[in-house]
């Protein structure tokens, strides 16, 4: 009997053991298999902060906000001709030299030639239009939102972030190199939307442009992603380079049933059946998959700089899964990077508290992930809902934003490489990863003429400075002023020189 348990325990230590060499050897091998070329960046010109602070505080000055699709109304365009003005006063040498063009009324595509028109060109984008200020919130803010103050090493403003701050300093780079004698040999275009805010229509309208004239990008960059300090899975810094972009779509569910008067309410009425369907829809979750990029890339490249536990659990996802997706779900953004999120945003049903609908409706906002589709969704809802009676699930077409999430761009390129190399000079040697942005970008209207598209800036964000886009307090410092005109054109340059 002794020799029975002894051999019982020794099999169970053995099968310990194993499982436990399994788990060390799957951490220490975890991690540092995305290839990336290494590209030598070249000289360019050198930048002076100070006055590149002077120019963006002029832009955040013209408030050129958009509200809704269709903006600026007419009789509304003041701002942009202003703002046009800005441009093309403030970078003389650039806008003597290239050729531009306006689509869309407001929409500035800039074509620098290069000297061989063989060779497919790049395109850089960012946006003329800001978002408005969260009514109470002034007081809030250390400086005007549209002030454009400079002060303690900063420019204040809406849109010093998103996306202004590029926009200048993309045009800072390409002035610089046109002063300094420096002609491409791949063409350049920069394309500046009026509208990215609320609809992206200019943007989409000068890609059907490139389109018409078959036109076809060796890399598109738009904003997306910077360096960002502390990145939370290691806490130290990290280059984040959008490869991909979230879709959009927005699902109708209706669930109807016998209205009447409120004082003899039936059990499950239209407006508990659509509880119970919007609860389900929480409760159930479109799924996370941890094996496809951009996550498995992401988790990859920064593997070796985590903490030991969290490159355990991410090498061991067999094992440790469950506890992995449980701490990424209490967080909304880390959620976010590994599904398709799930947003009741809208609601509707009697016309008067004391009446019951005969209909109640929702809106359901799914932020896609590269993993689905719309279709996929729309079936995923209506299968948690399936068993729900009453309730009826379809793509809310009124909305009048859908898009699938992007295709992934590649990361074993030139353009990816050259991008990596630049956010490493610009970081002081973080780790460089690819990643999921979450938001909508104009670039997504470009999958059309590039395979290789991106979304970074190459500027170092303190994570607490994250939330200043699209709130309060939004900032950009001088130093990465100097530095994103300084990356700019060394992408510029390492794109188009050969």
């Amino acid at each position: 009997m002794l020799k029975r348990v002894l051999i019982g325990l020794g099999a169970i230590f053995m099968v310990v053991v194993l499982i436990a060499g399994i788990i060390l050897f799957r951490t220490f091998t975890f991690g540092g298999n995305v290839e990336v070329q290494t590209v030598e960046l070249a000289d360019v010109p050198d930048f002076n902060g100070e006055e590149i602070a002077k120019r963006l505080s002029t832009a955040i000055q013209i408030r050129t906000q958009t509200v809704s699709a269709g903006d600026p109304r007419p009789g509304q365009e003041g701002p942009w001709l202003e703002f046009r003005e800005f441009m093309t006063s403030s970078y003389p040498e650039l806008f003597n030299t290239a050729e531009t063009n306006l689509i869309d009324d407001h929409t500035v595509l800039v074509r620098w030639a290069g000297r061989d028109e063989t060779l497919d060109p790049i395109l850089m984008m960012a946006h003329q239009d800001v978002v408005p200020v969260n009514m109470g919130t002034m007081d809030d803010w250390d400086a005007s939102p549209f002030s454009g103050a400079i002060q303690d090493g900063y420019v204040y403003g809406r849109g010093t972030m998103d996306d202004k701050g590029s926009l200048v300093t993309i045009l800072e780079a390409a002035n610089a190199l046109v002063a300094s004698g420096y002609q491409p040999t791949r063409t350049i275009w920069m394309l500046f939307g009026h509208d990215e805010e609320v609809s992206g229509s200019g943007a989409q309208s000068a890609v059907d442009y490139f389109e018409r004239e078959n036109i076809r990008m060796e890399m598109v960059l738009d904003e997306g992603f910077f360096v960002i300090d502390p990145f939370p899975l290691t806490g130290s810094a990290v280059a984040l380079i959008g490869i991909a972009e979230k879709g959009y779509v927005t699902i109708r569910v209706t669930a109807r049933a016998a209205g009447g008067h409120s004082s003899v309410p039936p059990r499950n009425s239209a407006g508990v059946q659509l509880a119970k369907a919007i609860l389900a829809l929480d409760e159930n979750q479109v799924e996370a998959d941890f094996t496809k990029p951009p996550i498995s890339q992401m988790l990859s490249a920064v593997a070796e700089d985590m903490p030991f536990t969290q490159r355990m659990a991410f090498a061991n996802l067999w094992l440790f899964r469950g506890m992995v997706e449980g701490e990424f779900a209490k967080s909304g953004e880390a959620n976010a990077i590994i599904r398709t999120t799930t947003a009741p945003t809208m609601m509707a049903g009697a016309v008067k508290e004391n009446v019951l609908p005969q209909q109640a409706t929702a809106l359901i906002n799914f932020r896609l992930h590269p993993n689905d589709s719309i279709e996929s969704v729309l079936q995923h809802v209506r299968d948690v809902t399936s068993e729900i009676d009453g309730v009826t699930s379809d793509i809310a077409e009124a909305s009048g934003i859908g898009s699938e999430a992007s295709p992934v761009s590649p990361t074993s390129n030139r353009a990816y490489a050259v991008l990596a190399s630049v956010a490493r000079e610009a970081s002081g040697g973080a780790p460089v990863a690819p990643a999921l942005v979450l938001g909508a970008t104009d670039s997504r209207w470009t999958t059309e003429i590039s395979d290789s598209i991106y979304r970074f800036v190459p500027t170092v964000i303190p994570s607490s400075d994250v939330g200043g886009m699209h709130g309060t307090n939004e900032r950009i410092s001088i130093e990465n002023l100097e530095r994103m005109a300084r990356g700019y054109a060394q992408i510029m340059v390492g794109m188009s020189s050969e």
